[in-house]
């Protein structure tokens, strides 16, 4: 038993405890002792107080009520107008997830309702809000973590004892040093493993989808080994971030992915999204979804500035990156004290349609690693207004014109936005109430995603999502695709209308099946709303190509593509140069050495040279294969 663990016990009755447990850095305590679950005053807070570890008491699985028993009891507490729908039970730890329309209603007057389920049930329960748009996805998941209860239990108390336990490796000195597997002067598969005596720790592990021949992160590099990799973090669900994380789990990784729970979710979804297109493709796909399910029991969810430990020396701290749903930076404080370390992944310094400015305050911070793929000196973004002034006058030219508008996006982050731009304007009148705007690929069930997870949208939105009629998700005028037959007749048989189809680069998915049936009529138009990877058909479009082979070398099929070409700039979820100089100026404390990533080549040096002047900061910009000694 690892020394904090005894160190609790002195605190507490022995005969009260039956089990104690790690939850990863969390401890949880069970009891068979219904009075002293329920009432123990206050030890478990002096418990908290003296260690300042997050502990838990919870019934031990044993004296809980039956299920079936318990769920009738929940029933007949909480009031019928707070509109329960599922109650899920995870039996190896007592907890009981229960959706409600009206969570408050749920939970009753300072917890009222609460406090009575665990007097007459003995189960934990936890509250949350029912999605307004159904979501397959989330269910399933849900599924593959309560039908593995048992795992995960010893999962997690696995992970807790690689924390508590002590060193593994032998210290000589203090160190810690980043090396670049991914995403050094590109966008594309982001991959750094950080290296401190103790740990290995890999952040994000993506994929480059618009390339063929640099599309995986070196991973046979030789500072990485996966049999000694203690955890993987993760920023946020894009596939360029987390596309190759299932592919460890292929190889043998079974040590914890830490994220938030969107961007679990998400990245799930868009994981198998990948397996689904490739086999279209009569390509290989790199993972099962057996990999992917794999990853999803191995992922461990955090809030937003919850702190928590995940190895013996490395602690990490999860802020909004403001970037898409759940995009998070990654604080790390290494050793006691030794060196504070950000990652950005993908930051938006800026207001959005759905979410909140990046956090730029910090407890401590001596090394910045900061995105750039609006860091060149040419990336001026026009204001917001601007570009949605612009997107909504091309869809009236076009749609005023009788032609059809394909808007190719990702699904998870500028959908969304352009969702909420299109029904605003709609609101406002500045596009008819009559258009038809049908949404295909995995763009719907992001979106209800979004509605599970309101808390980590701004305020204006998470108003709206709570109020059935004035949710800009649930706008009559959005239609969801279902098959390839409703594809067929939106071309063929449908008037003017406006289309969102995943994906945002056009490689592969549905986007690509409307731009062969659209592209050669000039009255449709083609607009990009998000970045376009360097060999991506999107960017070879963008450039100004129009003679497309759409088929193989063996069989090709050309496409002139003759219908309009317009690029939006300004709904991007990433941060232009004037943003990335103004967030490192907010930063506090301003950070002593800046390594700058993921953006082409002349854009990282240049925001490193311009960090540089204006703040006298070191800065660097790495190459992949690179190590950088950070302390």
């Amino acid at each position: 038993m690892s020394e904090i663990i005894k160190e609790i016990m002195k605190y507490l009755p022995a005969d009260k405890i039956s089990e104690a447990a790690f939850e990863a850095a969390n401890i949880v305590l069970y009891t068979k002792d219904a009075d002293f679950f329920l009432n123990n005053n206050g030890v478990i807070k002096q418990v908290v107080d003296a260690i300042k570890k997050r502990v838990e008491l919870r019934p031990d699985p044993s004296v809980t009520l039956d299920m079936e028993k318990a769920e009738k009891e929940i029933r007949a507490i909480i009031p019928e107008e707070a509109g329960i729908d599922q109650v899920l039970f995870d039996p190896q730890r007592s907890q009981v997830v229960i959706e409600a329309e009206k969570p408050g209603l749920a939970i009753g007057k300072q917890g009222a309702f609460l406090r009575d389920i665990r007097a007459k049930t003995l189960w934990v329960p936890l509250i949350k809000r029912k999605p307004a748009i159904r979501s397959k996805l989330i269910e399933n998941v849900r599924a593959v973590l309560y039908q593995h209860s048992d795992y995960r239990r010893k999962f997690l108390d696995k992970v807790g004892h690689r924390i508590y336990d002590g060193w593994m490796r032998e210290k000589k000195n203090e160190w810690v040093r980043v090396s670049y597997l991914g995403g050094a002067r590109q966008v594309g598969r982001s991959c750094m493993l950080l290296q401190t005596p103790e740990s290995r720790i890999l952040l994000d592990c993506g994929i480059n989808v618009a390339s063929d021949t640099e599309a995986y992160p070196y991973l046979e590099a030789p500072e990485f080994d996966i049999k000694q990799l203690d955890a993987v973090i993760v920023s946020h669900s894009h596939m360029d971030h987390v596309g190759f994380v299932p592919y460890l789990f292929k190889y043998g990784y079974r040590g914890p992915v830490y994220c938030t729970a969107p961007t679990r979710d998400v990245s799930a979804l868009m994981q198998l999204d990948l397996i689904k297109i490739a086999k279209n493709d009569g390509k290989e796909p790199p993972y099962s979804a057996d990999d992917v399910k794999e990853q999803v029991k191995h992922t461990i969810t955090l809030d937003y500035e919850e702190v928590t430990d995940i190895t013996p020396d490395v602690r990490i701290t999860l802020y909004n990156a403001g970037h898409i749903l759940g995009s998070a930076m990654v604080h790390l404080h290494v050793g006691n004290g030794l060196h504070n370390l950000l990652y950005t992944g993908d930051l938006k310094y800026g207001f959005t349609q759905l979410l909140d400015p990046a956090v730029t305050r910090f407890p401590r911070l001596e090394t910045l690693m900061i995105e750039s793929t609006y860091g060149g000196k040419e990336c001026l973004s026009p204001s917001r207004q601007e570009s949605e002034d612009k997107f909504v006058a091309i869809i009236t030219d076009t749609i005023q014109a009788g032609g059809k508008v394909l808007v190719p996006t990702l699904g998870s982050g500028r959908a969304q936005e352009v969702l909420v731009i299109i029904e605003n304007a709609i609101r406002n009148k500045k596009l008819s109430d009559e258009l038809k705007v049908f949404i295909d690929g995995m763009v719907w069930d992001i979106t209800a995603i979004h509605t599970a997870y309101p808390e980590f949208l701004n305020s204006n939105v998470r108003k709206q999502i709570f109020h059935k009629d004035q949710n800009p998700f649930l706008s009559p005028v959005f239609k969801e695709v279902g098959s390839v037959k409703e594809r067929k007749q939106i071309v063929e048989e449908t008037g003017p209308c406006l289309i969102l189809a995943t994906s945002g680069m056009l490689v592969g998915g549905p986007s690509v099946e409307y731009l062969k049936m659209l592209g050669e009529n000039p009255k449709n138009t083609l607009i990009f709303v998000t970045y376009q990877g360097e060999g991506s058909l999107g960017r070879r479009i963008q450039r100004g190509m129009h003679e497309i082979n759409m088929g193989s070398m063996a069989k090709p099929e050309m496409l002139n593509i003759r219908m309009r070409i317009e690029t939006v700039e300004g709904f991007s979820g990433h941060s232009p140069r004037k943003e990335l100089l103004n967030f490192v100026h907010r930063c506090d404390p301003r950070p002593k050495k800046v390594l700058v990533n993921h953006g082409e080549n002349t854009r990282c040096l240049d925001l490193a040279s311009s960090i540089h002047k204006a703040y006298r900061i070191e800065t660097i910009a790495p190459k992949n294969l690179e190590t950088i000694r950070v302390k």
